[in-house]
């Protein structure tokens, strides 16, 4: 097994419980989960928007316990990754642009969701848009993403992937499939995955988030990723 596909096995196999990813995700999940606790208790519901996300990131919690806290969860998400599902009693799938959610009104839900999504938005222009908007739409927001300190960037699986010249990074993508990036046929195409897979450094997240609750996820002795927890509730 060489040093790419175990790295690959261990920080992004999600389906895997033996998995360093699966586990981290799993606890992860509890500080989460104290959020669902805590509007449970007050209204008796949960009303989530998860922004970027998917059906299948959420059965690491029980179905039963989404029931038992009354959560419904708005996924808003790309046409492509919709339109293959169907809305049941938890969750609702809605198409959507994360840096403009112009559907939905100011603090319409009780927490706003995202994991591992702001890194993928583009431009910094698009990451406080992104950001401002995850901020607006709920009470509480939750926010997740690599840290661009990791030396293993996570997305291409590849050491100290992320420091190398544009132009290198471009030029390997279109070499071969790295990690969970399949290789881009044209220069254009490797441009625009490479633009679009930008991770970001605490300093980077404080500046969108600056009211925000930092927490640190380790692997070894490197800090992998950040969560972002932040209140605007005035209830």
């Amino acid at each position: 097994m060489g040093i790419t596909t175990f790295l690959a096995k261990s920080l992004i196999n999600y389906q895997s419980e033996d998995s360093f990813a699966f586990k981290l995700r799993k606890k992860r999940f509890e500080r989460l989960k104290q959020l669902i606790d805590q509007y449970y208790q007050k209204n008796k519901r949960v009303n989530i928007i998860d922004i970027g996300g998917t059906e299948l990131y959420w059965k690491i919690i029980t179905r039963d316990y989404l029931l038992e806290k009354n959560v419904h969860i708005t996924l808003v998400n790309l046409p492509s990754t919709n339109r293959v599902f169907e809305n049941d009693e938890i969750f609702t799938y809605e198409i959507g642009d994360a840096c403009n959610l112009v559907n939905y009104a100011d603090q319409s839900f009780d927490i706003a969701h995202s994991n591992s999504v702001i890194e993928h938005v583009g431009a910094w222009d698009n990451i406080v848009k992104f950001a401002n908007e995850t901020k607006r739409v709920a009470k509480t927001y939750y926010v997740q993403t690599p840290n661009y300190w990791f030396p293993i960037e996570p997305h291409f699986v590849f050491p100290f992937f992320q420091w190398f010249p544009k132009s290198l990074k471009i030029k390997l993508i279109t070499l071969s499939d790295l990690g969970g990036i399949k290789k881009a046929n044209s220069y254009a195409e490797a441009k625009e995955t490479i633009e679009y897979n930008s991770l970001l450094s605490k300093k980077e997240l404080k500046k969108v988030f600056p009211d925000g609750k930092f927490y640190r996820e380790r692997f070894a002795f490197f800090v992998k990723s950040f969560v972002v927890i932040g209140v605007n509730d005035k209830n």
